[in-house]
C-alpha cells in the first residue's frame, strides 16, 4: 500500500509526537495507525527450511524430535535418509532457484491484498535475512545465498503494497533458549539474540508490521516485551506508522497489544471492540508447504470469501496465508486462490476497503448475509445465490424509505425491493447477468 518513503505523508491517528512508557497501559493508549484497518486484507507467508521437507507442517523439526511410536515424522525420515540425518542438513536445499519477488508482489496485488507479511525467522531459528545474530543458519550463509527479507520487501513497496515481518521470539532448540524456560533470569538468549535480531530487523528493513509469535512458553518479563516496544513507538525509524500484534509473552495475547491475533486462525464471528486480526491458512492444515496434501484439504473461494465477510464485518482484518516451495514458488492452487479472491474485490471491494463494521454484522434473518457500511451506505454481503433470484434482509427494515435505494456492486440500475412482516426482500438480477461469482454485495442507502 505504502512505499517506505512515502508512508509518513499517509499517517492518519497515530501520535507521532507522544512517548510511551515501558508498561502495557501506556503502550496501549497508542492509536492504531488507520492505515492498518483500512487496508483489510493481507498475505501471510510461512516459507523456511520446513519448505524443503516439506511433509506435514511448518512444525516438522518439533514433530519430528518428539519421536515415538507412529510418529509420521520419524517414519518420513527413516525411509527417505541415512541415519543420523539432521534437520540442519535440509538447509542445503532450500534454494530459492525459481524465486522471483517482482512475481510475488504482482501476484499479491492481483489478489486485492494491501499488506505482506513475511516469515523472517520461524521456530527453527533460521533466518530469512543475512542476520549477525544467526551466524550459519540465515539465508545468505546457508541455501538461497540471498537476503530474501531485503529482496521481498523492495518488490512488495515497488508495487505500492506494506511490507511487514513476522518473527519468533523462540528457538526450539536453542541451547540459551531452553536455559531461559528453566530460569527467566538467564538472559542471554533475549539479551544477545532476541533483542539484537529485533533491532537489526526493524533498523535495516524498517517494516510496517512487527509480527511477533513464539511468546507463549515464558512471560512477557523475560522477552523485556514493552521495554522493546516502547522504543518501537518512540525511537524506532518506523515509530510513526508501524503496527504491532499481541504476542509477547504468556497471558498477553488478546488482551495488549496493537491489534489482537489471540490465537491462530481466530474469527469470533461477533463484533469486537478491539482490532483484530484473523490470521488463517488456504491450506486448512499447515502454514508451510506441504506436498501430501488433498484437495480437500484446502479451502474453497467461497469459504476464503465467507471468512473474509465475517472477519471484516466483526472488525477484524483477514491475514490469509500461503506457504511457497522450497526453490520459491507459489503452488498454483495458492495462486488460483489468490486470484479468484481479487477478482470478486475488484468488483465488490468497496464493501471492504476502509469500511467499519455497521450496528448488525450478521442479518438477523440470514445467516448466508454480512455487513458492513461506510460513507452512509450499508452493504450487504450475501455468500449464498438465493432461491427464486429473492435476498430477504431481517436487520435493514428500519433502515430503508421509500426513497431508499438498493443496487448490487458491479451491475447497473437498482433492485426492487419490498417489506414483508418486518423482512425486506430484493430482488435481484437473472444470475447469467450479474458480473460478481460467488458472493454478492446489495449496496444500500436509506
Amino acid at each position: 500500500m505504502f512505499p517506505r518513503a512515502s508512508i509518513l505523508g499517509l499517517l492518519c491517528v497515530a501520535a507521532a509526537e507522544a512517548a510511551y512508557d515501558a508498561n502495557w497501559a501506556s503502550l496501549d493508549s497508542r492509536p492504531l495507525p488507520s492505515w492498518y484497518d483500512e487496508a483489510k486484507v493481507g498475505i501471510f507467508l510461512h516459507w523456511g527450511v520446513y519448505s524443503v521437507p516439506s511433509f506435514g507442517s511448518e512444525w516438522f523439526w518439533a514433530n519430528w524430535r518428539t519421536g515415538g511410536s507412529n510418529n509420521e515424522y520419524v517414519d518420513y525420515i527413516e525411509k527417505n535418509y541415512p541415519p543420523g540425518f539432521s534437520y540442519q542438513e535440509f538447509a542445503k536445499d532450500f534454494t530459492a532457484e525459481f524465486f522471483n519477488p517482482a512475481d510475488w508482489a504482482d501476484l499479491f496485488v492481483k489478489s486485492g491484498a494491501k499488506y505482506v507479511v513475511l516469515t523472517s525467522k520461524h521456530h527453527e531459528g533460521y533466518t530469512l535475512w543475512p542476520s549477525k545474530y544467526s551466524y550459519s543458519w540465515n539465508s545468505q550463509d546457508v541455501g538461497p545465498h540471498r537476503d530474501l527479507v531485503g529482496d521481498l520487501g523492495e518488490a512488495v513497496r515497488a508495487a505500492n503494497l506494506t511490507f511487514g515481518v513476522y518473527h519468533s521470539l523462540l528457538e526450539w532448540y536453542n541451547p540459551m533458549y531452553l536455559e531461559a524456560k528453566e530460569n527467566y533470569d538467564a538472559r542471554s538468549f533475549v539479551d544477545n539474540k532476541v533483542l539484537p535480531e529485533l533491532y537489526e530487523l526493524i533498523n535495516n528493513y524498517e517494516p510496517a508490521i512487527l509480527w511477533s509469535d513464539g511468546d507463549w512458553e515464558v512471560p512477557d518479563f523475560y522477552w523485556n516485551s514493552t521495554e522493546f516496544l516502547a522504543w518501537l513507538y518512540n525511537e524506532s525509524p518506523v515509530k510513526d506508522y508501524v503496527v504491532t500484534n499481541d504476542r509477547w509473552g504468556s497471558g498477553i495475547p488478546c488482551n495488549h497489544g496493537g491489534f489482537f491475533t489471540c490465537n491462530d486462525r481466530y474469527n469470533p464471528g461477533t463484533l469486537q471492540e478491539h482490532k483484530w486480526e484473523n490470521a488463517m491458512t488456504i491450506d486448512r492444515v499447515s502454514w508451510g508447504y506441504r506436498r501430501n496434501a488433498k484437495l480437500a484439504e484446502y479451502l474453497t473461494t467461497e469459504e476464503l470469501l465467507s471468512e473474509l465477510a465475517s472477519t471484516v464485518s466483526c472488525n477484524g482484518n483477514l491475514l490469509i496465508n500461503v506457504g511457497p516451495t522450497k526453490d520459491g514458488l507459489i503452488h498454483p492452487i495458492f495462486e488460483e486462490r489468490l486470484l479468484q479472491l481479487g477478482d470478486w474485490l475488484a468488483i465488490n471491494g468497496e464493501a471492504i476497503y476502509s469500511s467499519r463494521p455497521w450496528t448488525a454484522q450478521q442479518d438477523s434473518a440470514n445467516e448466508n448475509v454480512w455487513y458492513t457500511t461506510k460513507d452512509g451506505a450499508v452493504y450487504a454481503i450475501v455468500l449464498g445465490w438465493p432461491v427464486g433470484n429473492k435476498v430477504a434482509l431481517g436487520s435493514v427494515s428500519e433502515l430503508l424509505s421509500d426513497a431508499g435505494v438498493v443496487t448490487l456492486l458491479g451491475n447497473d440500475g437498482e433492485l426492487e425491493w419490498a417489506v414483508d412482516d418486518g423482512v425486506v426482500r430484493v430482488s435481484l438480477p437473472d444470475r447469467a447477468v450479474v458480473r460478481s461469482e460467488r458472493a454478492w454485495v446489495l449496496k444500500i442507502i436509506a
